[in-house]
């Protein structure tokens, strides 16, 4: 069953690589799956630069590559083309032999063999987006910066082994393969060791990042293999969730580590590399003049590991291997180590303590706690802001609670996926409501925590940052939030700054598409261009404090731009994407962008200044633009309101409408449950009967347990009925009216009030309970989930009204099968069960629109309706 888990979100990836005419593309392909790789830290930036290249008669072939953020690891990125075929079938999908696989590397060796000789250089036109690689691996600069050449083989396959009865999947690794290469440096030939690796990024890992919601993967360092020996220690402690050692490095040891693994090494809430200033060059000098005091001088490494291969032998521990090996403290004394040697110093001398930490039996937050605290209190070389990175940082969370309660003008929401793979999940798990979410959260109207902080600080002075992307522009956006580090106090998370950041969504994504891509496309630099732009837009709006700031609220009321806007900033990118090639100090165009001088060179370029000095300018700023008296004014407006939250009463109602059978089903029919989780799920369903509220930690059980079940048993949620609710609806119905009294500055009170009335003319049950509601609203209390449940009766009302009788007389064959009529049919027989389980699930598959209902079906489920009229059931 898990093979079908892995297709199903193959159709997914596809599903979203599909440019505007319907066609999949492969560099959308890369922008859907590298992300996934950032989040198991593989790379340390989602950004790529496309340099797509293609010779079927020499067998050669690269999609994109990047370099990492120190600069030693070029990462080459090939797509097996035939994996994102359409009409392959899941035969075709199942890869078992490593020689398929090596096929398709062989294509991206052999273009890196022939780039490093310099056989590519005439081949290749100036023109072409493959042009700064080749030129750049065949110099002897790129010969000297890369020690290590990364490939990534990225296929929407699945690796299996067909030798059991069952097909399982399985993962096939790459041996590291090592070249001798040559260059020139201060006029003499030099040798070097490159390492050339090899991964699979195949739709197991995939899969496993997005159920995993995002965890890094473990990183095992095998001392044996990689040096030869293991490493000696001295047990220094022997805790209830951790045994310490200690013991001494050699700093080849060190310096082999980080060539081998780079910033996999570095923890990630602590990973800081400041170039050779303040404290590193403090390293590098007692390197350079005093190796041998290195060890008395330096503070050392701190490591920790979930787990070890450690023998007692001889009177002293050996340890052969670590799991999850992380330095959390000495980031900068193994990056200097390294970086100082590849610079031709000898570091044979050096000699480093390292303290390493293994967890035993550690929860994750005991781990967490663990690793925080180890950072926190070792002496840190370098100041590093202790800003949470993990997507339960309160002010996300504040955001997730946002995007649950506000709506647009227009009366939709968009969906904040806090945690990698939420709305995935949310899908997989929805059953009937699946289509539901699916329409109500279109991909346009998705963002990730990732993607927020590239959109959100676009607009500011940083756009060679949104560039870089990875956790880079995270912890910068992270930082801006929390008024950590260079910020002096956190923002305000509130409506007026939700509303601006969907419109800096907006603007980000409308650039996005006006630079296009592929053959329609402006050219190759969109993921440059389009931050540089804004912050252009920024720098003569907001930057300016005699200037009038950039109106954010009129694309949140328009949710789009305007054509007189649209038209200007494409005529503005157009002007930046020439800007970027001509003051680039580089032909890798893409990789300079990275460097804040290419910013200051542009933002302050005649070019700029002429642009933004025409009347096109000045007629923008006048229609867009809003006094900062006005601005300060409006937002003081909204700071007095108190802000209803829907979060929890949203996670109410998916819990209440998922049933109570949902629940009993998982404790009857699943057996890893432990004493304490029965307990919990009891109380879910004491809860669900009494329509009570249920608490936060419940709400975060039940969350987990539905991941764990994801995760050990997918195919539980195909063999499992819910109890349909008209919950959604209901929570729906309220926030629609609340917000629109927010937006339109109208009285909450008031309008719950005059709803109470129309139900009350309706003879509805208990319409005093939108008085109670309003009143709450006005106070900033959500409804409980009792007044939610009395409140439906007025959208059941409306349901009923919507549909005219039909008498069980009533000739079939007039009867109009849609979609409500169906969905009817699903919720009655889903008591009465008149219907066979599988005739139900057909039905279901045409009442959510799973299915295309043409005129063969449209006879079968008149067929159904008619067996149902006879055994009771009524249309209303």
């Amino acid at each position: 069953m898990i093979l079908q888990e892995y297709f199903n979100y193959r159709n997914e990836l596809l599903d979203l690589s599909k440019d505007d005419e319907g066609f999949i593309q492969e560099s959308l392909i890369l922008s859907q799956v590298l992300p996934s790789m950032l989040d198991a830290k593989l790379i340390d930036s989602e950004d790529f630069t496309n340099s797509y290249f293609k010779s079927s008669a020499d067998k050669l072939k690269i999609n994109a590559y990047s370099i990492n953020e120190s600069g030693e690891r070029l990462q080459l990125f090939l797509i097996d083309e035939n994996s994102i075929d359409l009409t392959a079938s899941q035969d075709d999908l199942l890869i078992s032999t490593r020689s398929s696989y090596e096929n398709q590397f062989k294509r991206c060796t052999n273009f890196h063999n022939k780039a490093i000789k310099g056989h590519l250089n005439d081949e290749i036109q100036d023109s072409s987006p493959v042009r700064p690689l080749v030129s750049s691996v065949s110099s002897s600069q790129g010969a000297q910066q890369f020690d290590v050449v990364e490939i990534f083989l990225i296929t929407l396959t699945s690796t299996v082994s067909k030798q059991s009865a069952t097909i399982q999947p399985k993962r096939i690794e790459f041996d590291d393969e090592e070249i001798v290469i040559t260059y020139s440096k201060n006029r003499e030939r030099h040798k070097k060791e490159l390492i050339i690796k090899r991964r699979i990024i195949d739709l197991n890992f995939l899969y496993n990042v997005l159920i995993s919601q995002g965890s890094r993967e473990a990183l095992t360092v095998n001392f044996e293999t990689t040096f030869g020996n293991s490493l000696y220690a001295i047990k220094a402690a022997d805790e209830d969730y951790f045994e310490s050692y200690l013991c001494v490095l050699p700093a080849s040891v060190i310096s082999r580590l980080y060539k081998e693994f780079s910033t996999r090494l570095l923890e990630k809430n602590v990973r800081s590399f400041l170039q050779f200033r303040g404290v590193n060059k403090g390293i590098r000098e007692t390197i350079r003049k005093e190796p041998e005091k290195f060890v008395a001088y330096n503070n050392g490494l701190t490591i920790t590991a979930t787990n070890g291969d450690i023998s007692f032998e001889s009177g002293q521990y050996k340890i052969k291997s670590l799991t999850d090996f992380q330095i959390v403290n000495g980031g900068q004394t193994t990056a200097t180590i390294y970086f100082t040697q590849k610079d031709g110093f000898d570091i044979s001398k050096v000699r480093v303590m390292a303290k390493i930490n293994v967890a035993k039996e550690a929860t994750d937050e005991e781990l967490e706690e663990l690793i925080s605290n180890i950072s926190t209190y070792s002496n840190a070389q370098s100041r590093v802001s202790k800003v949470d990175l993990r997507s339960r940082n309160p002010q996300l969370v504040r955001i997730k609670s946002l995007s649950e309660s506000v709506m647009t003008p227009s009366g939709k929401k968009w969906f904040f996926e806090r945690a990698k793979g939420e709305f995935n999940t949310k899908l997989r798990i929805a059953g009937s409501n699946k289509n539901r979410y699916a329409k109500e959260y279109p991909t346009q109207r998705r963002f990730s925590k990732e993607l927020m902080a590239k959109y959100y600080s676009a607009w500011g002075n940083q756009p060679h940052l949104v560039k870089k992307g990875g956790e880079k522009i995270f912890r910068y956006f992270i930082e801006k939030l929390t008024g950590e580090g260079e910020f002096k106090k956190p923002i305000n998370i509130n409506r007026d700054f939700y509303e601006e950041l969907i419109a800096k969504i907006i603007l980000f994504r409308s650039l996005e598409k006006i630079y296009g891509s592929g053959k329609n496309s402006m050219g190759q630099l969109r993921s440059a261009a389009v931050p540089y732009t804004l912050s252009i837009l920024f720098m003569i709006t907001d930057a300016d404090k005699k200037e009038p700031s950039f109106d954010l609220l009129k694309i949140w009321l328009n949710e789009e731009l305007e054509s007189d806007l649209e038209a200007y900033l494409t005529q503005l990118l157009k002007l930046v994407n020439e800007l970027i090639k001509k003051y680039s100090e580089s032909d890798d165009y893409g990789e300079y962008s990275k460097k804040e001088e290419l910013w200051k060179r542009i933002s302050s370029s005649k070019e700029i200044k002429e642009f933004t000095s025409t009347g096109d300018t000045k007629k923008i700023i006048d229609k867009y633009g809003v006094s900062k008296v006005e601005l300060k004014k409006r937002k003081g407006v909204n700071d007095k309101t108190e802000e209803v939250s829907f979060k929890n009463l949203s996670d109410n109602v998916l819990i209440h409408s998922n049933g109570i059978n949902y629940y009993k089903s998982i404790q009857s029919n699943y057996e890893l449950l432990k004493g304490a989780d029965e307990r919990s799920i009891s109380n879910l369903v004491h809860a669900i009967i009494n329509k009570k509220d249920i608490e936060d930690d419940l709400v975060s059980f039940e969350s987990s347990l539905t991941n764990k079940l994801r995760i050990e048993v997918p195919d539980f949620f195909d063999n499992i009925e819910r109890q349909e609710s008209l919950l959604h609806k209901t929570l729906d119905y309220i926030i629609t009216h609340y917000n629109k009294c927010i937006n339109e500055k109208n009285d909450v009170l008031l309008e719950f009030q005059k709803i109470e009335a129309i139900a009350k003319v309706k003879q509805i049950k208990y319409a005093s309970v939108f008085d109670q509601i309003g009143k709450n609203l006005i106070k900033g209390i959500p409804p409980t989930i009792k007044q939610l449940y009395y409140a439906s009766n007025i959208v059941k009302d409306k349901i009923i009204k919507e549909l005219k009788p039909i008498s069980t007389k009533t000739d079939i064959s007039k009867v109009r099968i849609d979609e409500l009529v169906m969905r009817k049919m699903f919720e009655w027989d889903s008591t009465a069960k008149i219907l066979s389980p599988k005739e139900r699930a057909y039905l279901a598959d045409f009442a959510w629109g799973l299915k295309k209902l043409n005129s063969f079906h449209e006879k079968n489920v008149k067929r159904h309706l008619e067996t149902l009229l006879k055994n009771g059931f009524k249309i209303y």
